[in-house]
């Protein structure tokens, strides 16, 4: 095996990554690179790009001692004995995911099917709270190893770090100190797939890619709240699609780390997008705009809980209420006060700013066939 530590995927890994190097870790650092459509992966300095489907790939997975990754592996991957493989997943669900979409109408049975044979190549699963620790077990088709650390992404939400980091994520992409900053930040719809042409291809870590059809104007959004504010888009990492550029609106998509970006957000505007998780642990006024609730709920998907109860903030349906609730998100954030906390409470609880050295801690761990060695 090869003393290194292969990382794919977004902000977990990253987050573990930086723990590492922190720590002085000897090891060698590879990061998969090109597996996103339109999108560019940010490799960290000291990492090593392994382009994705090359021959470097193959041999990376294959003598890797250690394995991050917030997704799925090639369905052909098989864990080899010394190899850990930790699986951060990427947040905690609102939709409906895996196993149980399979009597959905959009279900992608070929990928349903192969599930539980990936998740058994898995050593530990790290999961975000107690809440998704039973959904990502059944959804998953997963029975190993859980550990329930938090989500090593939302570290850099909590002091002492964040408040240095907030300032160089607002100059990096020129944004003010004193601009207000509306995050829009919608998920995927699965009735938007592309033509499914190349999507058998057993690389592949999940269904997809989707079309950019968003229902929000974020620009009539710019010219209703005035000067002052800013608007971000980012589209969800399996869909593509140009987003119209424009005074006072930014497009993030290409940003490598959706976790900095809810750092500067003053406000998150969003539909069903497990960001709202991870937004929940600033604090901060949440939006909705759920102009689709009851195709997205009886059709498309489905919901894990019940969120038209439960959602921290108001449920909107245009872009003009979506401006309204913003001009006035000081009584919007007192309306739903009680609401907020009760999320932050239930789907929250395990997230404190240390879940990457958690995490870290068990990536480092020998495995228990290797300890009989």
């Amino acid at each position: 095996m090869r003393e290194c530590v292969l990382y794919a995927g977004g902000d977990s890994p990253r987050a573990v990554h930086a723990e590492l190097v922190r720590r002085g870790t000897e090891t060698e650092h590879l990061w998969v690179t090109g597996t996103s459509p339109g999108r560019t992966v940010h490799v960290p300095l000291g990492a090593t790009p392994i382009p994705a489907h090359g021959a470097a790939w193959h041999e990376a997975l294959a003598r890797s001692r250690r394995i991050v990754t917030d997704g799925h592996l090639p369905e052909w991957f098989e864990r080899r004995p010394g190899q850990t493989v930790v699986q951060t997943w990427h947040g905690t669900p609102l939709g409906r995911f895996g196993t149980g979409l399979s009597d959905t109408l959009y279900a992608d049975h070929q990928h349903l099917a192969t599930l539980a044979h990936r998740a058994a190549q898995w050593s530990v699963l790290v999961s975000p709270s107690r809440f998704a620790t039973p959904l990502l077990r059944r959804s998953l088709g997963y029975a190993g190893e859980v550990l329930e650390a938090g989500s090593p992404a939302n570290d850099v939400l909590f002091p002492p770090t964040s408040e240095k980091a907030a300032e160089e994520v607002r100059r990096s992409l020129g944004i003010p100190p004193d601009r207000r900053v509306v995050l829009y930040a919608p998920t995927y719809r699965d009735h938007l797939a592309h033509p499914s042409d190349a999507r058998a291809d057993a690389d592949r870590a999940a269904p997809g890619p989707y079309r950019w059809d968003p229902a929000l104007d974020p620009h009539a959004l710019v010219r209703a709240l005035g000067a002052g504010h800013t608007v971000l888009i980012r589209r969800h990492p399996r869909v593509t699609g140009a987003v119209p550029a424009g005074p006072g609106v930014l497009d993030v998509s290409g940003h490598p780390a959706a976790s900095e970006l809810l750092l500067i957000a003053d406000v998150l505007v969003t539909d069903y997008a497990g960001l709202m998780f991870d937004f929940a642990l600033t604090g901060r006024p949440m939006l909705f705009h759920t102009y689709d609730l009851e195709h997205y709920r009886d059709t498309v998907r489905g919901f894990c809980l019940d969120f038209e109860t439960r959602a921290p903030g108001p449920l909107l349906v245009t872009t003009e209420e979506v401006a309204q609730a913003l001009r006035e998100a000081g009584a919007q954030a007192a309306r739903h006060a009680d609401a907020y906390e009760s999320f932050r409470r239930d789907y929250c609880d395990l997230d404190d700013g240390r879940a990457a050295a958690r995490v870290a801690d068990r990536l480092l761990a020998e495995e228990p066939e290797a300890r009989g060695r």
